[in-house]
């Protein structure tokens, strides 16, 4: 039998390899199990760029936790060398009663985050890239930005390793359990069998299959990200000319987009918000068809009228969705003494890799942390709707 471990983390894409570091750089004798290779494209973690920001429309509750976020990403920036955020500055726009608009005001005015209202004219002057609607306002706030989703996962990988985590990469997970009265876990590959003392999983899009006793109804959805190549080119579209952006309409249906950052070829990035189809990891489409290129570029041309420009490519990734969009980040309630899971991030988790590495590592070690985690509780009325 292999060697017994402090804790096997179970996956190794955003989270699982934050967790990886964090418990690594504690002392604990991690293992790190991944079923597809380091930094691969098959999951949530890619993709280029992730947005993210403080005045959080999602709730204010989340906010302490991306302010330690970024601390964190400047750390690990710090510590290996890698270029990982851009804080380019963001607008939120829409008219004021949107959830985009209203709730990013909400969390800045609880949290005193620096933040500025503009109307639609200031935007137009300000960021010649977009053409709101005379009665669409923004939050803007200059700390927003993107975030590059495969630096950071090697980032970590990385930091663990130095640190003295053991990590198995094209090794899947069959099974596993929890050895008697708590004592441990056990945990199952087509190459081995291993113990630990504690188990960690974050699974992303498998969590439906791993977490069947969770009591969560996850639903995995499809995204697609596209980039076009700008009218023009993209020079007013880098990252000091063009912030983030995340844009909802009078029908509810949000955008988001990023500076050109990968140069001249590279354009620029965009992507609907919660308009995907439900799949399973399994079924996903990786195609992307015409109508789908064509419905993102009609949704940009009366917004931001240098885009579409031309398509020049898309892919896919997928959202784990807890029913009330809010994450799960636990002991698991039926391993309350073993297992610490962090999954079903809806979409919006990955500017939080950082910290919920933090908070795995505490939970795993400790039992405890010190974030506020309280909504994230699997047993809060909302997870369990159906």
């Amino acid at each position: 039998m292999a060697p017994t471990y402090d804790v096997i983390v179970l996956g190794l894409g955003g989270m699982g390899s934050a967790a990886a570091h964090h418990l690594a750089a504690r002392g604990a004798r991690v293992l790190g199990l991944e079923k597809f290779g380091p930094v691969h494209n098959l999951g949530s973690s890619h993709g280029g760029s992730r947005i993210t920001r403080q005045s959080y429309f999602e709730d204010p509750a989340y906010v302490p936790l991306l302010l330690r976020s970024y601390e964190l990403y400047a750390k690990l920036e710090r510590d290996t060398g890698r270029e990982i955020a851009t804080l380019c500055g963001g607008v939120m726009v829409g008219r004021p009663d949107s959830r985009t608009v209203r709730g990013s005001l909400e969390s800045a005015v609880q949290w005193d985050l620096p933040h500025e209202v503009l109307d639609a004219g200031e935007i137009r002057r300000r960021f010649p890239t977009l053409t709101p609607a005379d009665d669409e306002i923004a939050l803007y706030e200059a700390r927003a930005g993107l975030v590059r989703p495969e630096y950071t996962v090697a980032a970590h990988v990385q930091l663990a390793v130095q640190d003295g985590a053991e990590l198995h990469f094209e090794e899947p997970v069959t099974r596993w359990e929890e050895l008697p009265g708590g004592s441990g876990v056990r945990v199952h590959t087509p190459e081995n069998t291993y113990t630990a003392g504690q188990l960690v999983i974050c699974p992303g899009a498998w969590a439906p299959a791993l977490l069947t006793d969770l009591g969560v109804p996850f639903t995995i959805e499809r995204q697609v990200m596209y980039w076009f190549a700008p009218d023009g080119g993209t020079a007013p579209f880098v990252p000091d000319r063009h912030p983030i952006y995340i844009w909802e309409d009078d029908r509810g249906v949000q955008i988001y987009g990023f500076p050109a950052i990968d140069g001249p070829r590279g354009g620029a990035k965009v992507a609907f918000f919660r308009k995907g189809t439900v799949c399973t990891p399994e079924t996903i489409e990786r195609t992307v068809h015409e109508d789908e290129v064509r419905a993102m570029a009609e949704q940009l041309a009366p917004r931001l009228p240098a885009l579409p420009g031309r398509f020049l490519k898309a892919a896919t990734c997928m959202y784990s969705n807890t029913p009330d969009e809010h994450f799960v980040i636990t002991r698991h309630p039926a391993h309350p003494e073993t297992v610490t899971v962090a999954c079903g991030f809806s979409g919006h988790g990955f500017k939080f890799v950082p910290v919920v590495g933090e908070i795995v590592a505490d939970l795993a070690l400790t039992g405890a942390t010190a974030h506020p985690i309280e909504l994230f509780d699997p047993r809060r009325p909302a997870a369990a709707a159906l």
